[in-house]
């Protein structure tokens, strides 16, 4: 697994999560109470597509960033030290469908503005302050992206161009130049497996040609404190 991340940027392992788990898992996001009550949810039609600060409150997410299962993806990676610092989750559903055009994970969530030589430009995303480290910070992260129900071509996957996380960040035109030069992946991956994938690497990801239930859980892990002034939004 080490070995392909430190290749590609990516590595899909198809059994993680166990039946129980999985189930755990979907009837707490069916009942909206995954997150606590700090979790900001997003929904349509009544149904649930996306929620973030997953990690922020006691719930069923917060303790998959501590299953074992998933301890030893991370510190095979990172380290015994390594922690969780942002969960997110995602469904394609009718009514809330969409595509993720060509994009790296360059942005932190932090508690605070704090400016810092070298960290930057800053954003606000659903009222959280977000930052863009140095390149070197986010080569120590690491992204684990379980997944809930079987994701296959038509259901909207993610896909990658391998080796992309090796090249920093890239600018909109070398995207474009890469994008015919690398052959694209397609990551599908099964119902308890997981993406691992480096921030760096560039993705994308397309319209559900079958939207149903494609629910992942996107949690984001780091080796090392952030700078004095900076906090991290989550931590487990």
């Amino acid at each position: 697994m080490l070995s392909l991340l430190n290749r590609d940027g990516f590595a899909i392992l198809p059994e993680v999560l166990d039946a129980p788990a999985i189930a755990r898992l979907r009837a707490a996001l069916d009942l909206k109470v995954v997150g606590g009550e700090n979790a900001l949810t997003s929904q349509r039609g009544g149904n649930v597509y996306a929620i973030r600060n997953l990690l922020s409150a006691p719930g069923a997410v917060r303790d998959l960033a501590r299953l074992p299962a998933v301890r030893a993806l991370v510190e095979s990676t990172l380290g015994a030290d390594a922690f969780a610092v942002r969960g997110i989750y995602f469904d394609k559903i009718v009514g809330a469908n969409w595509n993720v055009v060509w994009h790296q994970d360059l942005s932190l969530a932090v508690r605070a503005r704090h400016d810092l030589a070298g960290w930057g430009p800053w954003s606000v995303k659903a009222g959280i302050p977000h930052v863009q480290p140095p390149t070197e910070v986010l080569e120590r992260m690491l992204t684990v992206r379980l997944h809930l129900d079987d994701c296959g071509i038509r259901n909207g996957p993610l896909r990658v161009l391998p080796g992309t996380h090796r090249m920093g960040r890239i600018g909109p035109q070398e995207i474009v130049a890469l994008r015919k030069r690398i052959p694209e992946r397609v990551c599908s991956v099964p119902e308890g497996g997981a993406l691992l994938m480096r921030p760096l690497l560039l993705h994308a990801s397309s319209e559900a040609e079958i939207p149903g239930h494609r629910r992942v859980l996107h949690l984001e892990f780091a080796a090392d404190p952030l700078p004095p002034g900076l906090a991290w939004n989550e931590m487990v």
